[in-house]
């Protein structure tokens, strides 16, 4: 099939992001936005809303420090595009904080719950702060200081925080009631992630390995993978990972490699998945394991011969120094931007298809959702129902997904990025401009 012909860009638009380096994996998803874009031949006054936030509040933190001198940090919010309904989004503390990636995480939000079928937009904000440097005082006055001073534009029907880097429970749980004093009134649905015992929803721990468990299971149905005993290497052991690990183990699948930082378990007739987790939740590394494995670097993890890889560590663990050397039957991404922007073009000519985190690794937004709508209600659902929900709300995005691949004829990642851009342009258009 002939490729589409792309409309070219008007006169004095934000010409599309070039391909760049394998260190930008937000920035490389932006560029595969400009791309679904021209593809779907979006309007041109349309493009240049999407390609824009609608609002970047940018803000000073000062905060006493436990020695009684005084320290200010950099903070902001970035919230995309409210087409859809209110802004949702990760919260992140980190030093490295860079505004340009937040405009794209926002981004990358909006069409993620697109995708999903949520009735939400992107945002994205943070702290610039290293939260190891500071003790858990210091730090809860960050974030109290940080939710006081955008009181104005936050809210359940506003923009609603989610836990991200340098951020847990906890923080949800300060952001929560920070908002609350000032309202005078319990605000549970201004945040998502926070403890149960305050609202916060069952099964988020493992709601991205779960919404991985379905993907898995409908690439397998279309791939022929073996229904059970598939061989499957995982790079990851954290809250991702490790979980994945063991709901694909007790469903009969053969985990045949599992890593951490300092490197990776191996054994081709699968690993004992609930002794290798157990032994790493008391001693923190997983090659203190004793047991019928090898010990392999990360590097060769990522190149065993497996029915499917799992990327759940870091970005770009798939780059174009390695991506000829993979030899997965399919590559599912539990990490954000795992597989890069030129090894994506490669694992395309070698006809390994990648199923990419947009849709894949979407069960902490849609568990998020849920969440959000449980505070909204005032009552918590049974987790056999939340259960039964992400799957549908998974299942939903796949075969929208596989409709529009079929249609435009792109790959997994461009028909997903396509399909959210068309929802987001169409609720856009619905409402107008209000100019």
């Amino acid at each position: 099939m002939a490729q589409p012909i792309l409309p070219p860009l008007e006169e004095g638009l934000m010409p599309n992001t070039p391909l760049l380096d394998e260190e930008s994996p937000f920035a490389s998803m932006m560029a595969v936005f400009d791309d679904a874009a021209r593809r779907l031949g979006i309007d041109m006054g349309e493009y240049q809303i999407l390609r824009k936030p609608e609002r970047e509040v940018t803000v000073a933190v000062p905060v006493r420090l436990d020695d009684g001198s005084i320290r200010v940090f950099d903070a902001c919010r970035v919230q995309h595009n409210a087409g859809l309904g209110p802004f949702t989004g990760p919260l992140r503390i980190a030093p490295d904080l860079k505004l340009d990636e937040l405009r794209a995480l926002a981004a990358w939000m909006t069409l993620k719950c697109a995708l999903v079928g949520i009735p939400l937009g992107g945002a994205a904000g943070g702290i610039r702060m290293n939260p190891d440097k500071y003790s858990r005082a210091e730090l809860e006055r960050a974030v109290r200081r940080y939710t006081a001073s955008l009181l104005d534009v936050i809210g359940p029907e506003r923009d609603v925080f989610t836990p991200d880097l340098g951020t847990d429970e906890g923080v949800m749980a300060w952001v929560m009631d920070t908002v609350s004093e000032h309202k005078r009134h319990t605000v549970s649905a201004v945040v998502t992630g926070k403890p149960v015992s305050l609202g916060g929803s069952a099964g988020s721990k493992d709601a991205v390995a779960q919404g991985l468990r379905v993907i898995f299971k409908l690439a397998s149905e279309r791939w022929n993978l073996p229904r059970t005993g598939a061989k499957i290497a995982i790079q990851g052991c954290g809250e991702v990972g490790g979980n994945l690990a063991r709901i694909l183990h007790e469903g009969g699948q053969k985990v045949i490699a599992i890593s951490d930082i300092n490197g990776a378990l191996f054994n081709p007739e699968g690993l004992d998945i609930p002794s290798i987790l157990e032994n790493y939740a008391e001693r923190g590394s997983l090659l203190s394991h004793r047991g019928e494995h090898e010990l392999i670097s990360n590097k060769d993890l990522l190149e065993l011969e497996c029915d499917a890889l799992v990327p759940c560590a870091v970005p770009n663990a798939i780059h174009s120094g390695n991506s000829l050397r993979i030899k997965a039957r399919v590559i599912i991404e539990g990490a954000h931007g795992p597989v890069s922007h030129k090894a994506d073009a490669i694992l395309t000519e070698r006809d390994i298809p990648v199923i990419p985190d947009i849709l894949a690794n979407a069960g902490g937004v849609v568990l998020s959702y849920f969440e959000w709508v449980q505070n909204r209600q005032g009552m918590p659902w049974l987790d056999v129902v939340i259960q039964k929900r992400l799957r549908r709300f998974m299942t939903e995005a796949w075969y929208a997904v596989v409709e529009s691949r079929e249609q435009h004829n792109v790959t997994f990642r461009m028909a997903a990025n396509m399909e959210a851009v068309r929802r987001v342009e169409a609720a856009d258009t619905l409402r107008g401009v209000y100019a």
